[in-house]
């Protein structure tokens, strides 16, 4: 069986831009053509405890052979293999990788929610969602839509033109 994957990139700790860089290569290797479609990347303020540094966050969406809870383990490999450490939620962190949309799939295991439970609130997430995925509907609504609904927070999002992931 093959699935389109939509995947949330972040990183706020170390070189934000290559760790960005970093999950984007390995994330080809589980496309099943190798090929990813990426969004831009986009600066955004942290959303959780403490002082942190703003975010590069960005989507990439592929199409691959790997079920929901593989996928999910691969993307905690590359994680790993970046220096990612979990010590409190919602932490700094060198890299972040959510699995945000699996083809057609509801899924609610311990591990993995799909879609995403929090897509719909998180500016970060939509902004490059919409970027390459502008046709996609969440909730019977438009993913537009759901950026639109968030107001100010929408206005948070700083697409960075100057970068690119591929």
């Amino acid at each position: 069986m093959t699935e389109t994957a939509y995947i949330a990139l972040g990183s706020n700790l170390g070189d934000r831009f290559e760790h960005l860089k970093y999950a984007v290569s390995r994330l080809k290797l589980l496309a099943i053509d190798g090929n990813v479609a990426c969004s831009s990347i986009y600066e955004t303020a942290p959303v959780g405890p403490g002082v942190q540094d703003n975010y590069y966050n960005a989507v990439v969406s592929f199409s691959t052979s790997l079920e929901p809870e593989a996928l999910l383990d691969a993307c905690l490999e590359i994680e790993k293999r970046r220096g990612r450490v979990r010590l409190e939620r919602w932490g700094p962190r060198t890299l972040d990788l959510d699995i945000l949309i699996y083809g057609n799939e509801v899924l609610e295991t311990d591990s993995l929610t799909l879609p995403h439970p929090r897509i719909t609130e998180r500016a970060f997430v939509l902004a490059p969602l919409c970027e390459i995925a502008s046709g996609l509907y969440l909730k019977k609504m438009p993913l537009q839509e759901h950026f639109d609904k968030l107001g100010e927070s929408s206005s948070a999002v700083t697409r960075l033109n100057e970068l690119r992931l591929y």
